[in-house]
């Protein structure tokens, strides 16, 4: 009874450690929201296990082995509380409130474990042990406990420098190796390794050592949305402009893709089974990437199948055809028919005779050009008629560093009368605007022509004068007189010049 009695005369310490524990714990709670409480339930638990030893100690007589031990895992329980609840108030509380955000886990790790560290020095002086001696005692122990601990203190040290220079934080998308299966989410980043989980929901610890040295891939950062790279094939007959559009129009509005940064495809390379495409897309919604796609891919299939547009297989195909005289004869005239079709579209071509138009078409031939190219460029030296069969061009005259767009022309329009009939330089640069094909006629087609029937020649003189006077804003101002001598001279200088441009007498 003396001994209980002594006993509780001098547990003032231990109640005033109580009272600090529960003051701590109180504010903590005040500044914790309602989610936010669940790490108290530790240092109470911590405080219910002084309570539990102390209680023994009360019990027990003093100077009894176990009375020595309870009162030491008293005293170390109601310090290790008291510890906890400081890291909680100071540290995750306070200074986590400041900044804004949590801090990190390792950062919350290394400071309790130095308050742990400082307390367990104070048990071991209530236990009558010096911690210098000690420790200069055991330089052995010391030493070979440094060499067991190699891996794992440079994992902490690595941990710390992942956490100062920040390249992730906790729910960012990363990958450390080359090894797409260890693409994963990070979970929590600790003290020795950094865990993550996967979309195969597999969970990858990493050691931090290892993060450290490795190229780390952020898929996010700079911000959420990130690239996405597909690839199709198609056969070499469809123009690559058709299929781009198709693509894009396909995918506009596909599930997870983003319209800002815009989709966008790419003519990446020529292989055996066709042109490869590439499709990029962007999407914020990485952790449904494979479904993100798989949609994308859905969507041009479905697009391809109703353009007409057929995937090549991966296989070589011979083909066995078997003309006829016959029916390349009535390829041949289909080809020219349309060709000749275009050409009657040509003003100053209606003088020339219907046999004389025919043999035109048949020498003509068709080009195909993607929009943005140039046609022809001012100042250039050719000498060939353009008729356009399908598409938009814009006329657009440079004058120095400035350029100026004066028209567009589309289906049935022609450019280049003049390059053809007397070898002029380009008087302005010619751009295809959308996927363009033009009918052309060269020099040698047309001459062709003109030596057959020389007659054309002062026809085509007279109609190619009555042309330029009509885009002549001054001519537009004269009478019916004066418009006539005008296209009379005109008309005898061109055809002086056409006979020249093709050596004729």
């Amino acid at each position: 009874m003396e001994h209980i009695q002594k006993t509780l005369s001098g547990a003032s310490g231990a109640t005033i450690g109580v009272s600090v524990v529960l003051v701590l714990l109180g504010a903590a709670a005040l500044l914790f929201g309602p989610g936010q409480r669940r790490p108290l339930r530790q240092p109470l638990y911590f405080l219910l296990a002084h309570f539990v030893f102390k209680t023994i100690e009360l019990v027990l007589d003093e100077g009894a082995p176990m009375w020595r031990i309870a009162k030491t895992l008293a005293l170390a329980f109601l310090l290790i509380a008291a510890g906890r609840a400081a890291v909680l108030l100071f540290v995750e509380a306070i200074l986590a409130g400041r900044l804004k955000r949590t801090l990190p886990k390792i950062i919350r790790d290394i400071l309790q474990g130095v308050v742990y560290f400082v307390l367990l020095l104070g048990v071991l002086r209530e236990l009558g042990l010096e911690p210098g001696q000690l420790l200069t005692t055991s330089a052995l122990l010391t030493a070979v406990i440094g060499l067991s601990l190699q891996d794992t203190l440079g994992n902490l040290i690595a941990g710390l420098a992942v956490q100062m220079q920040r390249p992730f934080d906790v729910g960012d998308w990363i990958q450390y190796d080359n090894e797409p299966k260890n693409i994963g989410k990070v979970l929590e980043i600790n003290w020795r390794a950094t865990r993550m989980v996967t979309l195969d929901e597999i969970e990858i610890i990493v050691p931090n050592g290892l993060l450290a040295k490795a190229p780390l891939r952020n898929y996010t950062r700079p911000t959420v949305a990130s690239r996405r790279n597909i690839f199709v094939h198609v056969g070499f007959d469809v123009p690559p402009r058709r299929v781009q559009k198709i693509i894009l129009e396909a995918i506009s509005d596909s599930p997870g893709v983003l319209s800002e940064p815009a989709p966008s495809v790419v003519t990446n390379s020529f292989t055996e089974t066709g042109v490869e495409y590439w499709i990029r897309i962007f999407t914020d919604q990485f952790h449904r990437r494979d479904a993100v796609d798989g949609g994308v891919r859905d969507r041009v299939w479905y697009a391809f199948q109703r353009e007409g547009v057929v995937l090549p297989y991966p296989s070589r195909t011979v083909h066995l055809q078997q003309h006829s005289e016959e029916s390349r004869e009535r390829e041949a005239q289909r080809r020219t028919k349309k060709r000749k079709r275009a050409l009657e579209q040509v003003d100053f071509l209606k003088v020339v005779a219907e046999q004389q138009l025919h043999e035109l078409a048949e020498r003509a031939s068709t080009r195909l050009f993607s929009p943005g190219e140039v046609i022809v460029r001012q100042g250039d030296e050719d000498d060939e008629l353009f008729i356009i069969l399908r598409g938009e061009v814009a006329v657009v005259l440079e004058a120095g560093t400035e350029t100026m767009e004066v028209t567009r022309l589309a289906k049935g329009k022609f450019f280049g009368e003049m390059a053809l009939v007397t070898g002029e330089k380009r008087k302005a640069t010619v751009k295809a605007v959308t996927e363009c094909e033009l009918l052309v006629i060269d020099h040698d087609a047309f001459e062709h022509v003109l030596r057959a029937n020389p007659d054309v020649i002062s026809a085509l003189g007279h109609v190619l004068a009555e042309r330029q006077i009509k885009l002549d804003e001054h001519a537009a101002r004269v009478s019916a007189d004066e418009r006539s001598n005008l296209v009379e001279r005109e008309s005898s200088q061109l055809i002086g010049r056409i006979k020249r441009f093709f050596s004729l007498k």
